[in-house]
């Protein structure tokens, strides 16, 4: 299923045919550096395209979004949504062969309208390594604002759309300055 289309690209469902494509970018150091959990064997990529190949676009659960040109429908990275009480966190993974060239943002841009679209008022939540300067580069531009590191989850917090509650309860969260 296409979730959506823009310029450049394509935002669908993962099929058996990205396997390759993912495992060599989940596997490479420029990528998987700052990423944690991910499943990076090919046998477990391969499991998880088939338990994620019809996910759906919704509110109700997450969703796992691939990323391909349009020109060729090749993988160059992925999207994973997750909703969860009326905040929606994004997570992504673009292959190192595909940076900065605009991807990221031109596909991140066109997901949250259309997420907004569903959930108007919902909060944007996206965490990254606070050592991922080209994430948090990727974020601000996208509109989020730096809410501060989150020692527990060894992340740098970033919203958009967020309540005063929220921007609140993280600061709650942050190490005391001067301790």
């Amino acid at each position: 299923m296409i979730f959506l289309e823009t310029e450049r690209l394509r935002l669908r469902n993962v099929v058996p045919g990205d396997a390759g494509e993912m495992f060599d970018y989940r596997n490479n150091e420029i990528c998987s550096r700052y990423q944690r959990g991910q499943t990076k064997d090919l046998p477990g990529i391969e499991q998880m395209i088939c338990r994620r190949g019809e996910d759906t676009l919704s509110l109700q659960q997450p969703c796992l979004i691939g990323v391909a040109l349009k020109a060729t429908d090749g993988l160059i990275g992925e999207i994973v949504v997750m909703p969860n009480d009326e905040t929606i966190s994004l997570g992504y993974t673009f292959s190192y062969k595909h940076h900065r060239q605009g991807y990221a943002y031109e596909a991140l841009s066109a997901l949250i309208l259309k997420l907004r679209e569903m959930a108007p008022d919902w909060e944007f939540i996206s965490f990254t390594h606070p050592e991922n300067r080209a994430s948090m580069g990727l974020l601000t531009k996208l509109g989020y604002r730096n809410l501060g590191y989150i020692p527990s989850m060894e992340s740098q917090a970033f919203g958009k759309w967020v309540k005063e509650s929220t921007i609140e309860e993280i600061a709650r969260l942050q190490p005391e300055k001067g301790v």
